[in-house]
């Protein structure tokens, strides 16, 4: 492992009064206007300056042209996040998708030819418990039979409201 030279933050200092105004224009124009992306796009250049000072290499050109491609590299890298993607800033909310009730309508058709079908013990039976929220006991005494006659034509009644909605071309 090669040792890392010391952090010169004077050196960083430097850079940064000479540079940073240029390199501030630079990542505004790369982020299209985005003042707040460019402000990150140069402090994360000159945090990674300041990690990392063995990257710049004088002999390969000056300090401006490094920090230039370390931006526009870290704004290229932003573009290709899945972060860039999805997710946007923007001052107007996207207008709200109105719910579709179109497939509640023909479901309530669906159900109501399907309880048409059904025998008026079944239907009386599935409108006790399911439509007015009756127990058992209760249906058993508004329709005036048994408690397990309201659960064996329940039980039946399911059955054929089921097989009703499938010969109707319904979707369980």
């Amino acid at each position: 492992m090669t040792p890392r030279p010391p952090r010169d933050d004077g050196l960083l200092r430097a850079l940064h009064d000479e540079h940073g105004p240029a390199l501030w224009h630079y990542a505004l124009r790369l982020t299209r206007g985005d003042a707040t992306q460019a402000e990150d796009v140069v402090q994360e250049t000159f945090l990674r300056a300041w990690r990392h000072p063995q990257a710049f290499e004088p002999q390969r050109g000056s300090a401006r042209a490094w920090l230039y491609t370390v931006a526009r590299h870290l704004v290229i890298d932003e573009h290709r996040s899945a972060h860039a993607r999805h997710e946007s800033a923007t001052a107007q909310v996207p207008e709200q998708e109105a719910p579709d009730e179109t497939t509640q309508v023909v479901d309530r058709a669906l159900v109501s030819a399907a309880l048409a079908r059904l025998s008026p013990e079944h239907r009386a039976v599935l409108q006790e418990c399911y439509y007015r929220g009756r127990s058992v006991a209760e249906a058993a005494v508004v329709l005036g039979v048994p408690p397990g006659t309201v659960k064996s034509r329940t039980h039946y009644a399911l059955q054929a409201l089921r097989l009703a909605v499938d010969e109707l071309g319904g979707e369980r």
